[in-house]
């Protein structure tokens, strides 16, 4: 039977256990195994002989892009040993094996976020499931709010770097054991967001005539579930961030700690209000209406460049 690629040597890691959610929802401490982690991509190995390179991860209202993927190998996400749960509408909870112009692809129709319940472990699961089933490259959509100024809804923000706001605070996906079969305690973020995927987004914009769509800049991650504040954009405007979303910085944290190379898109759903006199409200059906927005597949992630992957 296939099995997931060991990293290293066995370590004595186990599940440490913070205190309960209820008591302090910040920071949840709770780690996997590297065990656990092994079982499921063991058990994934073991249900289809697809052996991806790339994974995608499908933000709110974008999983229609695992409709593209040839010969797919559906998983529910409550089938999967150990794999988390999605409950956000937009989020249909499926992991999606197929093939893009030819070349091995895994999906996820649905991420998890912190403000779902779920610890940064959890959030961050599937990403060193990935790693383990020989995921090399992962591209990571969101749905996220335009902060910049020049952006406009139906605009496609390749991410050039990221703020990690949760971060300051201490809630960051590597803290606790380090598992060093996956990498080192203290891995670089200064160049995360691979340079060449990159300047390949904007090559592909401009050959399918989407570059005045195309754009790039800072994506700054926030907690969630509610929206920004008015006083809250007009501050993360003002420390750079070009837009804003719940998700994306951990999954990014995680993958660059396993070496993966990445690219990560967010697709501008809605216009973040900065203005008291605005009669806009940003509300989470608008953000999946968006992001049905069909030219989110055919730039960047179109078929024929994956190849380059």
């Amino acid at each position: 039977m296939a099995t997931a690629r060991d990293l290293g040597e066995s370590s004595h890691a186990t599940k440490q256990t913070g205190p309960p959610a209820q008591r302090n929802p910040g920071f949840h401490f709770e780690q996997y195994t590297y065990e656990e982690y092994k079982e499921t991509a063991d058990w994934l190995l073991s249900k289809t002989e697809l052996r991806p390179s790339i994974a995608i991860i499908c933000g709110s209202g974008i999983g229609g892009l695992a409709s593209v993927l040839k010969d797919q190998v559906v998983f529910k996400y409550s089938d999967i040993p150990n794999f988390p749960q999605s409950t956000v509408p937009g989020h249909m909870g499926r992991l999606v094996f197929g093939k893009l112009n030819g070349k091995p692809c895994v999906c996820m129709q649905g991420r998890f976020h912190l403000y779902e319940g779920y610890p940064l472990s959890k959030v961050t699961f599937p990403i060193r499931v990935f790693r383990l089933i020989g995921v090399e490259t992962i591209i990571i959509t969101n749905a996220a709010g335009g902060l910049n100024e020049d952006f406009k809804v139906g605009d496609i923000m390749v991410i050039k770097d990221h703020i990690n706001l949760l971060g300051f605070a201490g809630n960051n996906p590597l803290v606790g054991h380090n598992e060093d079969r996956f990498g080192s305690r203290f891995p670089c973020m200064s160049d995360a967001y691979n340079r060449d995927l990159c300047k390949l987004a904007h090559e592909v914009g401009r050959e399918l005539g989407f570059s005045n769509i195309i754009r790039e800049g800072v994506y700054c991650a926030v907690g969630g579930p509610s929206f920004e504040t008015i006083a809250e954009c007009r501050m993360l405007n003002r420390l750079g961030a070009d837009a804003v979303g719940m998700s994306t910085v951990h999954e990014v944290i995680v993958a660059r700690h396993c070496g993966m190379r990445i690219f990560a898109l967010s697709l501008i759903t809605n216009k973040a209000v900065m203005d008291y006199d605005s009669e806009e409200r940003a509300n989470h059906e608008e953000v999946l209406l968006a992001g049905t927005l069909p030219v989110l597949l055919s730039s960047p992630l179109h078929p024929n460049r994956i190849k380059n992957l």
